[in-house]
């Protein structure tokens, strides 16, 4: 029997250099709660080969379209780390059929500010808000880059076992700026008005706890849920992310 319409679909949004496995552990908690879930993979991610001009802000919110256009009832968008950028313009895009917008670690920000201008002013006092970025291996063209899998391990999923780690490492891929450098715009009228759940990661070495901290300041009125953890709380608190998701859901 299907489920009622009025049940919101999660669509699952990945951050950089990963893809829709990373939700691969928390999709059947949700679907075994009556959720339906539709897990993503951008454009120019090698699940979704694209164009050059698809690998922008603009082919993101076609993909996502196009795949949302069949599903009937409300979205719950989430977001992981960038993919956070990617959920609020999305949620700008459909906020007609948006329940709501869940950020995991999530880039959650400003309209017309990118991540890189946050974390250049708070490298200021806090240096660790570099994260990710000196870590980074860059193509030639400086058009894509890649994380090393011991930098996966030690940034990104430090609270998993170090084989288990390992072996996550390798799914990460190479990632084009195109759908990586992302700036959103959004309006007080459309995305302004959507409820909003922010996940913490207190122990993140990515998304670092002040730059969460942050952007919960500049875009206030999100609930806050904080969890004990590094980049990745669906991987590594996978029931406690099932439970905030859906609680906010209701």
């Amino acid at each position: 029997m299907p489920e009622p319409v009025n049940k919101p679909t999660f669509v699952f949004i990945h951050g950089a250099w990963a893809g829709s496995w990373v939700w691969d552990a928390l999709k059947p908690e949700l679907e075994a709660a009556g959720h339906r879930v539709l897990a993503l993979d951008m454009p120019g991610n090698p699940q979704h080969p694209a164009a050059p001009d698809a690998i922008s802000m603009a082919g993101c919110m076609a993909h996502i379209a196009a795949a949302c256009a069949e599903i009937e009832g409300p979205l719950l968008l989430v977001g992981h780390s960038g993919g956070g950028v990617i959920a609020t313009q999305a949620a700008e895009m459909l906020a007609e059929r948006v329940a709501g917008v869940a950020y995991l670690a999530g880039m959650m920000l400003p309209s017309g500010l990118g991540f890189a201008e946050l974390t250049t002013e708070l490298m200021q006092c806090h240096p660790e808000a570099a994260g990710i970025w000196p870590h980074l291996h860059w193509a030639e063209d400086r058009q894509s880059s890649t994380v090393p899998p011991e930098a996966v391990c030690e940034i990104f999923l430090q609270d998993l076992p170090r084989e288990q780690a390992m072996a996550a490492a390798q799914r990460f891929c190479s990632q084009p700026e195109g759908t990586r450098a992302l700036v959103a715009e959004w309006t007080a009228e459309r995305f302004g008005r959507l409820p909003r759940l922010y996940v913490e990661a207190t122990e993140d070495r990515s998304v670092v706890l002040a730059a969460q901290r942050k952007m919960q300041a500049l875009v206030p009125g999100a609930q806050v849920v904080s969890l004990a953890c590094g980049h990745v709380p669906q991987v590594v608190q996978t029931a406690a992310v099932a439970e905030a998701l859906l609680a906010f859901a209701k």
